[in-house]
């Protein structure tokens, strides 16, 4: 008797589980766990980030060994594709990267040598576009746009 107790109880714990997703919505973590160091690499570190607003998130990543900067436009719940893109932007020596098109998910990587430099970067989700310019560098303030097109 004491194993169809036990029976019992792990199913309705299960139905409960069931039950509160079904009322509550999937969390989060159900979505694709999509990071920026999943885009970038794993030895970049975020060093800044903007969001696109309740779409995503674009971020700045560096790598410390090498130098480079990564860009990656994340978009907050992964589903059809939609219209994105991901750039960034360093002055001082006129190298881009960047990607843009239809994605279900993220836009990116975009990879540029970064030490000692001033950057520009931004991207957009749909509609809503974000820049940030002179970000990360002591020499200017950072200026944040967000626009909606």
């Amino acid at each position: 008797m004491g194993s169809m107790r036990t029976i019992a109880t792990v199913g309705a714990l299960a139905t409960m589980v069931v039950g509160a997703t079904a009322v509550f919505g999937g969390t989060a973590s159900a979505a694709p766990n999509i990071t920026p160091q999943g885009v970038c690499g794993s030895s970049y570190k975020t060093v800044n980030s903007v969001p696109v607003g309740s779409l995503g998130t674009v971020y700045l990543t560096y790598n410390s060994s090498n130098g480079k900067n990564c860009v990656a436009t994340i978009r907050a719940n992964p589903g059809t594709a939609k219209d994105m893109s991901t750039y960034i932007y360093v002055p001082d020596t006129d190298q881009w990267a960047g990607d843009s098109g239809y994605f279900t998910s993220y836009a990116g990587p975009g990879y540029v040598y970064g030490k000692g430099h001033c950057v520009s970067w931004g991207g957009h989700i749909s509609n809503v576009y974000v820049s940030v310019e002179n970000s990360n560098c002591a020499a200017r303030k950072e200026q944040r746009v967000t626009e909606i097109r």
